[in-house]
């Protein structure tokens, strides 16, 4: 039988009524677009390699040029859903109507037997990652004006998914791959949505990677208590990365087999704050770039219900305020069993639960 991607008429749709995928009452479909893949496989040239621009937990993303001459982003989801294709359909519906300035567009999808496939609008720059954390060799300079920008319109993405949609979404999985840069370098945050459609043992482990790359809130990690919170700790990190120009996930920082978080705050306490800088940086207002480490700590307190709401946070970001540090605790982070218990004894004194030691199997929890 052909492709059944709600690519063809609705003559095709009525023959085919006794395949499932075409079951579907008209309303449900709602607003979204279908591709067929045939229309796909000619965008993306069979999904050839060259054209891959992205590989994530949820699958392999193309760039494709479809026949009006609009280029978009092809993810072929690599994970099963959960659920049916009714219920898969009305999840997509539900993300293909959530607009904003800083989260990528569900621009329609595919279905075909049990394959998914979603297009997305293309987004010029990549990922933040690629852009700060690639090749030095790159051509892509991002000063404090692009960084602060990135930061600031990261924030208002989350506080929209957060706060401001109904239902709210919780992300998830905000670390710089999934920060996407378009040709101003005005970030979108990708893959929103997407952790609800699939199982969790796909959205958040993987026995690929060992250790911890630093995005994880402990309760998330060690609990699976999973709220806003876990975005919000997570986007602290991120702040951490875009100011410093330094991956999370290296255990290496400061000489010594430190995250990056574990070292900013070290660094923070003796008034060392300025050493985290990237060497790339340059014209930097100190101030600024301070108080924006400073909002970094109060999202990744160890305590989930001390962290700021991300309303909050796009506040204390975008205002020359002054931060109230004597409310600021100490931050939330792991490591595995290997480290030394003299180690592992001195950090537990100055942040008391802070640091826990887990089984190496649960470091193998990253976000993706």
């Amino acid at each position: 039988m052909g492709c059944n991607c709600f690519g063809g008429s609705r003559l095709e749709k009525k023959k085919g009524s006794a395949n499932s995928h075409h079951e579907i009452d008209e309303n449900l479909l709602g607003n979204i677009k279908h591709f067929s893949h045939k229309e796909l496989r000619l965008a993306t040239d069979n999904f050839h390699p060259s054209n891959k621009i992205g590989q994530g937990g949820f699958g392999t993303v193309y760039k494709g040029t479809l026949k009006s001459g609009i280029e978009v982003a092809v993810k072929t989801l690599s994970a099963q859903s959960k659920q049916g294709l009714r219920e898969f359909l009305t999840e997509i519906n539900t993300i293909s109507n959530v607009r904003h300035p800083n989260l990528v567009e569900l621009l329609g999808c595919c279905v075909q037997e049990s394959n998914r496939i979603l297009v997305y609008e293309y987004v010029e720059n990549n990922s933040l990652d690629r852009a700060l954390l690639g090749s030095k060799s790159r051509n892509i300079k991002l000063d404090w004006g692009k960084r602060s920008a990135i930061c600031l319109g990261t924030a208002r993405g989350l506080a929209f998914l957060h706060e401001e949609l109904i239902p709210h979404i919780v992300h998830r999985d905000i670390k710089a791959s999934n920060i996407l840069l378009d040709k101003d370098f005005n970030p979108k945050i990708g893959d929103f949505g997407l952790a609800k459609l699939f199982p969790d043992d796909i959205t958040h482990i993987s026995t690929r990677i060992a250790g911890t790359t630093g995005y994880l809130a402990p309760e998330y990690a060690l609990g699976g208590q999973l709220t806003m919170k876990a975005d919000v700790y997570s986007f602290g990190v991120l702040i951490l990365e875009i100011i410093s120009g330094r991956s999370s996930a290296k255990a290496n920082w400061g000489g010594m087999e430190k995250f990056l978080l574990e070292w900013a705050w070290e660094l923070y306490q003796e008034n060392r704050l300025l050493e985290l800088l990237d060497p790339e940086l340059e014209g930097y207002p100190e101030e600024e770039i301070i108080r924006y480490m400073k909002v970094a700590f109060f999202c990744s307190q160890a305590i989930a219900s001390r962290r700021p709401l991300m309303s909050q946070v796009v506040e204390m970001l975008s205002r020359n305020i002054r931060l109230n540090e004597k409310e600021l605790t100490a931050p939330g982070f792991f490591t595995d069993a290997g480290e030394s218990s003299s180690k592992k004894g001195s950090i537990m004194e100055s942040t008391s639960y802070q640091m826990s030691s887990v089984p190496e199997t649960i470091t193998q929890v990253t976000p993706r």
